[in-house]
């Protein structure tokens, strides 16, 4: 028995945010300081690293849980399944529900619960829970609800990845402008054929990585407000993916008993552009190989960095035909893979 994807949804907003928004933004360093280079300069050289020209940002009237739901009522509809039969939403998130405007997170109840009233299921026995496990949080819930339905304790699952970061982030950062939001959602079931979940793999590291990604105060050491936003040290994360992730993908193929020419499509999470190409000619050098042309899709220039939204949304652009030059068909074999706070790995091998 396998574990299959049987639905796909997202949500993109239409709120575009092009890089020249920025160009009156006051970017300061960590410690209060002024760079010393002027905003244009600042931005093409951000352009250059994470591939982003654009991100997109969620209406104000919308929250967290809103633009979840609206995922997930896409792949309830992709799946043609009615909503009462789901045994369980997992909802991977990182900061709850922020109203716009403010920079409260809210996460009581849980979005998963937000977003099952908001679906209007009306069975108790569909165990709604959150997931906070950085941006590898949808593969995550997904790995847990392969788990779910092997084990027999389910039959189908709702996995829902939805993010504002929009709504966390500090205007005197740099790195603001690479975080965007988004949703995408999957509904999973057993099925008797060889496609499905092959294998996983899941990873966190600790030790000296816990705080990489962290929230702390604005970059303006003027502001007395004490409020706290999505923070990262970039170069550490950098060098922490490029040297743990190859690997931790690696591991997962070899041990589905896939070989590598059979691959696909690489699905990893949208994060920054020359990162993921760097990911992508360390895993394939394992193999004493270079990656063939179009294996990795990249939706990051124009969507940015969504977290937990970023796989499945560009899953579900890939599966329905929205991207040029990437098409998968029934049968293929694909990698997801994604790393992030915590710190997270993890990595799916899937038959599609």
């Amino acid at each position: 028995m396998a574990v299959k994807i049987i639905g796909v949804g997202s949500y993109i907003p239409k709120g575009v945010t092009r890089n020249e928004e920025f160009e009156n933004n006051e970017f300061l360093n960590q410690d209060g300081s002024q760079i010393g280079h002027e905003n244009t300069v600042i931005i093409e050289k951000f352009q250059s690293i994470t591939g982003i020209s654009e991100r997109r940002y969620a209406d104000d009237r919308y929250d967290n849980s809103d633009i979840g739901c609206f995922a997930a009522q896409e792949a309830i509809k992709d799946a043609n399944i009615d909503k009462e039969e789901i045994d369980y939403i997992i909802v991977a998130h990182n900061y709850g529900d922020i109203k716009h405007g403010t920079v409260q997170t809210d996460a009581v109840p849980s979005i998963a619960s937000r977003i099952k009233h908001k679906l209007r299921i009306q069975n108790p026995r569909c165990v709604a829970y959150d997931i906070l496990f950085g941006c590898p949080g949808w593969i995550e819930g997904m790995i847990q609800a392969n788990t779910y339905i092997k084990a027999g304790m389910a039959k189908k699952c709702l996995v829902i990845g939805t993010e504002t970061l929009s709504r966390v982030i500090d205007q005197h950062d740099r790195d603001s402008m690479i975080y965007s939001d988004g949703a995408g959602a999957t509904i999973v079931e057993h099925c008797e054929s060889d496609s499905g979940i092959l294998h996983h793999e899941s990873l966190t590291f600790t030790l000296d990585e816990a705080n990489f990604i962290y929230f702390g105060e604005s970059y303006n050491q003027e502001q007395v407000d004490r409020h706290r936003y999505i923070k990262m040290y970039g170069r550490k994360v950098y060098e922490f993916a490029i040297r743990n992730v190859p690997s931790a993908m690696k591991t997962c193929l070899d041990n589905s008993g896939i070989d590598i020419n059979e691959v696909k499509k690489v699905f990893i999470h949208q994060a920054n552009e020359k990162m993921d190409e760097a990911i992508i000619q360390r895993f394939y050098k394992l193999y004493d190989q270079t990656p063939p042309k179009d294996i990795m899709p990249m939706s990051i220039d124009k969507l940015g960095n969504s977290s937990v939204a970023t796989v499945p949304t560009l899953y579900d652009l890939v599966l329905k035909e929205k991207m040029d030059n990437h098409r998968i068909q029934t049968g293929d074999i694909v990698i997801l893979a994604s790393v992030g706070a915590g710190m997270n790995i993890n990595a799916i091998i899937y038959r599609v």
